[in-house]
């Protein structure tokens, strides 16, 4: 594909892009307004923990096939890792209950069969929540498909909560739908929890670099794109902190930004376009010990844990970091970070400490907050509806990222997928 391709983000959707068109015959520049490439998943040290921590926290599975594919482009496939079975460790704080969720890894669901490996105090009746949601209608929310009983309140209700990042009150069934429709439908072997083994950047990041240095292209960080020139039906000009860059007739462009930069830059050129507009926070904590955790059992071999019935949704072991996340964070925006920070502290205790060889401090360790306020969109049936394709009303623009109507919600496989979308519909040959 001959002519320059114009990628405007440095996020995972950007980079996803820019990897399946580098080395088409032409030039590619990514134009990164921040002072790295990465978005919401990427590493940075900080000086107050005095090491190097990721922005937050994702769990993947081994049926993220986007994933999978984009990390072997890059040569990074190796770079997750996880425990050999499709295992998930929880703690209730109400009553301090612990399982194992242990899936079968075929697709026959034997692990119902057994009150070893499924949710405590399920009733096998209770499954049919997972058909009312792999069927639901547009319109639906995950609290209208879901049972009452203890798979609701012990998995389906956290799993929602952090696959949506929006409440089950008002979060989209049928997102949800599609979520279990990739995984758990198709068996253990689909569900393998998998995580970076150093870190975001690492296994995301740094390798898409250097494969995008490899093949010549440019990568711009601390260049933000403040307009958008189009005439004709197409974009003539990206404008520059160093001035304006001519889109010529044979480029194209890739808008992988988020929703919000989305509909600015492009409202004076695309004045249809909807995107996105409610948001919900994610909150991520990360707490430095020393020495570092020895976790047992199943906490040893997953490296993370699941916690219900308190803040705290999910407790990553990662070295000397217990890293801890909680999504569909705006129901916490007003409380205080220091008193937030102590009600986690004290509910990590309650979770880990039972699994490690010694027991944490009581005292709070050194930590970092990190508030990410817009960290996606609110994954509801009226947002579901704002989500726009990746072809827009301009015929060498196009539209990349976690917003867009990848069908998922908003994921790191929901993210690169929205990139290889863009960058397939850039190179089809009808598209003008």
């Amino acid at each position: 594909m001959a002519g320059h391709v114009h990628i405007v983000g440095g996020g995972l959707a950007g980079l996803s892009a820019a990897i399946e068109l580098a080395g088409s015959g032409g030039r590619l520049t990514v134009y990164e307004a921040g002072p790295a490439c990465g978005g919401r998943a990427r590493s940075y040290y900080d000086r107050h923990l005095g090491c190097r921590i990721d922005n937050g926290n994702h769990l993947l599975l081994s049926a993220n096939d986007a994933v999978f594919r984009y990390l072997g482009l890059v040569g990074a496939e190796k770079t997750l890792v996880g425990p050999d079975r499709p295992i998930f460790p929880f703690v209730d704080l109400g009553d301090r209950s612990r399982w194992t969720l242990d899936l079968s890894r075929g697709l026959i669901p034997f692990w119902l069969l057994s009150k070893h490996r499924r949710v405590p105090g399920m009733r096998l009746g209770e499954i049919r929540s997972l058909t009312r949601l792999m069927q639901a209608g547009p319109e639906q929310t995950v609290a209208e498909c879901l049972l009452p009983g203890m798979l609701s309140t012990r998995l389906l209700e956290p799993f929602a909560i952090s696959a949506l990042n929006t409440m089950c009150e008002t979060g989209s069934a049928a997102l949800l739908g599609a979520v279990i429709r990739e995984s758990l439908a198709k068996g253990g072997r689909a569900c393998l929890p998998r995580f970076p083994a150093i870190g975001l950047s690492e296994s995301f990041v740094d390798p898409a670099l250097d494969h995008l240095a490899l093949m010549k292209a440019e990568v711009r960080t601390g260049c933000r794109v403040s307009g958008i020139v189009a005439a004709d039906g197409r974009v003539t000009g990206l404008r520059l902190p160093d001035g304006e860059v001519t889109v010529d007739e044979d480029d194209i462009v890739i808008m992988a930004v988020t929703a919000p930069v989305a509909a600015d830059l492009l409202a004076g050129v695309l004045p249809g376009l909807r995107v996105p507009d409610a948001f919900e926070s994610i909150v991520n904590i990360h707490f430095r010990l020393n020495p570092a955790p020895k976790p047992l059992g199943a906490l040893g071999r997953a490296r993370f844990i699941g916690v219900v019935g308190g803040v705290s949704e999910w407790v990553f072991v990662k070295d000397d970091i217990l890293s801890v996340t909680v999504s569909a964070a705006n129901r916490y925006a007003d409380r205080d970070n220091d008193e937030l920070a102590a009600v986690i502290w004290s509910e990590v205790r309650a979770a880990v400490d039972p699994a490690l060889a010694l027991p944490l401090p009581v005292g709070m360790p050194p930590m970092r907050m990190v508030r990410e306020r817009r960290a996606t969109f609110a994954a509801t049936p009226a947002q579901e509806r704002l989500r726009p394709p990746a072809r827009t009303g301009l015929d060498n623009l196009f539209l990349a990222g976690d917003w867009t109507a990848t069908g998922l919600p908003a994921t790191i496989e929901g993210a690169i997928r929205s990139g290889v979308t863009a960058a397939r519909a850039a190179r089809d040959p009808i598209r003008r």
